[in-house]
């Protein structure tokens, strides 16, 4: 198993003070006295991630709120790191295919080809249409084809010297994209989807996918055999069409020394997640169910993997403290489960 982390961001982490003090600083007009607080909050988790081994961080994309945009912040992560991959997140129907093409190519350039892209399909109705001019679509038909077009022109142009492409939402007419990227053939592409031509799009187009849970930390053994089935359907589709992908997850992790103390926690975290929509990104991760002692929560990490988990993308509340206790309290014990002192 290998591990990632979200960038911490004012939506994707549930309230603490580093993050309360960043909004502070994102929401006040005129010239900072200091570098942003919330930037130095992503800088040192980053950068700590990547001295531990961590293989990824993604950058969300919240639209709506006082969070940096992403490829602005993927950009300046990219200045401040080495090796850690730097996954950004896109929206078909706010940012071009074409666009992203251009801009992918030029921050894996940046960052000595260490792009990544996670397309998300969005829920967000108002982030569309203020953001993207009125793009929202209302059916998942829709919604999942200009997915699937969109993803095929930001691979066209990233790896073929001249495209076309003729589709309902994107066209591209006999073009190139003259700045080639770094990482061949291409920068990978992620993508999480439960609908079913959604994934049909992941295992033709895409390099990894995010597996889905229940959103209950309290139904682990379903959500553990949900993965192992979802793993399988994707890796059959996939290699229909002669192609194998990653498989990841989103994880919340809540550490306790007893159990009782980490579900109290874990109630917290989901009350505040029931607040507003925006807040359940900051708590999705709950559904992997990595809830309870150091030794509980390693040895589901180890059963995930053995149902075909690559990678896990942490996260925490604090996000500082609870990446200390990951990193001090419950890697080893997933080293030690698998028979190694390696980081991973």
């Amino acid at each position: 198993m290998k591990f990632g982390i979200w960038t911490p961001l004012p939506h994707t982490t549930a309230p603490e003070p580093r993050i309360t003090s960043g909004i502070e600083d994102l929401s006040t007009p005129g010239q900072a006295k200091r570098t942003d607080r919330s930037l130095q909050f992503a800088i040192d988790i980053v950068r700590k991630a990547e001295a531990h081994g961590f293989i990824t961080t993604l950058i969300a994309a919240r639209h709506l709120g006082p969070d940096l945009e992403a490829w602005t912040l993927a950009t300046a992560l990219a200045m401040q790191t080495r090796t850690i991959e730097i996954m950004v997140a896109a929206h078909p129907g706010i940012i071009t295919a074409q666009m992203v093409a251009k801009m992918g190519a030029s921050l894996d350039r940046i960052s000595g080809g260490r792009l990544a892209l996670n397309v998300v399909n969005g829920w967000n109705v108002e982030e569309f249409d203020t953001f993207g001019n009125g793009a929202w679509q209302l059916t998942d038909e829709d919604r999942y084809q200009r997915m699937d077009e969109f993803i095929q022109v930001v691979k066209g142009l990233w790896t073929q010297d001249r495209f076309s492409f003729g589709g309902r939402f994107y066209r591209v007419t006999d073009s190139s994209l003259p700045l080639k990227t770094v990482k061949l053939p291409h920068p990978p592409l992620y993508a999480a989807s439960r609908n079913q031509e959604g994934k049909r799009t992941i295992a033709q187009y895409c390099d990894n996918w995010f597996a889905p849970d229940l959103r209950n930390f309290r139904r682990y053994e379903e959500t553990l055999a949900l993965v192992r089935s979802e793993i399988a359907d994707i890796s059959n589709s996939a290699a229909t069409y002669g192609r194998k992908i990653g498989f990841g997850m989103s994880a919340h992790i809540v550490c306790e020394t007893t159990m009782e103390k980490a579900i109290a926690k874990a109630e917290q975290l989901e009350a505040y997640g029931e607040l507003a929509r925006y807040n359940k990104s900051a708590v999705s991760g709950l559904g992997a169910c990595l809830v309870g002692t150091p030794d509980l929560i390693a040895e589901r990490i180890c059963a995930y993997e053995q149902a075909g988990l690559n990678f896990m993308l942490i996260q925490s509340n604090p996000m500082e403290e609870g990446f200390e206790r990951f990193l001090a309290d419950i890697l080893p014990l997933v080293n030690r489960h698998k028979g190694t002192t390696k980081p991973f």
